[in-house]
């Protein structure tokens, strides 16, 4: 098993389910850095995004970063597929292709880009060899991978094939192949401020290497819609900027 397959499949393991009556959901409750993306409603294609961290799971987050604008799925959100608990009548549900960016908790995976970078499990993306799996039918589905490895026909998205791929990092949504739950979410350089994604997380190339770094000793990634923040009441943070 390459290096490249072993750090993937080890970030994108399925989270447990929360215990009954635990506050806060994995991978959440353990987290002392925390990106969280919020917008308006599960709708909406605009967010915005904000660092906190905090020194134990017993005290209160810190806010890092003002709120900034971010592009997510031209569908808006659906629910990851290990969050479904918390959907409500009417909300959708991550699939693959839906163009949705999924919502809830998830670790960050290692950061990739065009050129090296001496962060922690740092992925060089390489030119007719690095790729990212979006075929259901492959047990290497939803994982970032070299196309050696791959069975003939399989699915997957070259990565090097786009310059929005020069910067960014590889979201641990864990996936379910045979539901075939979506696959391949990133954050990543976006096009403009007002391109929206195939399901992604879009932002500035300053802000996405900024954030390489902050994630790098380990992080989570909230992704909600405002209507859905008392779901997860006592575990996000006092204040935040609502989207705009």
């Amino acid at each position: 098993m390459s290096r490249l397959r072993k750090l993937v499949l080890a970030a994108t393991a399925t989270a447990a389910a929360p215990a009954l009556g635990q506050s806060c959901p994995p991978p959440l409750d353990e987290a002392l850095r925390l990106v969280l993306l919020t917008t308006p409603d599960m709708t909406s294609s605009k967010a915005r995004l904000q660092l906190f961290e905090r020194s134990s799971t017993q005290t209160p987050w810190r806010p890092l970063s003002t709120g900034e604008p971010v592009m997510v799925g031209k569908m808006g959100l659906a629910w990851g597929f290990t969050f479904l608990r918390y959907k409500r009548e009417g909300e959708p549900e991550k699939v693959e292709g839906d163009k949705r960016t999924p919502a809830g908790f998830f670790k960050l995976g290692p950061s990739f880009g065009f050129t090296a970078r001496k962060l922690r499990g740092h992925i060089k993306v390489e030119k007719g060899k690095t790729v990212c799996v979006e075929d259901p039918a492959s047990p290497l589905y939803n994982t970032i991978t070299t196309r050696s490895e791959l069975a003939p026909g399989t699915k997957a998205d070259n990565m090097r094939d786009t310059s929005l791929f020069r910067n960014g990092l590889f979201v641990a949504y864990p996936s379910e192949r045979q539901s075939k739950r979506g696959s391949c979410i990133f954050i990543h350089v976006w096009k403009t401020p007002d391109t929206k994604t195939s399901g992604c997380i879009a932002l500035p190339e300053p802000r996405v290497k900024a954030l390489q770094a902050f994630s790098a000793p380990g992080a989570v990634i909230g992704i909600l819609p405002e209507t859905a923040a008392e779901r997860f009441s006592g575990c996000l943070p006092a204040s935040s900027e609502a989207p705009k």
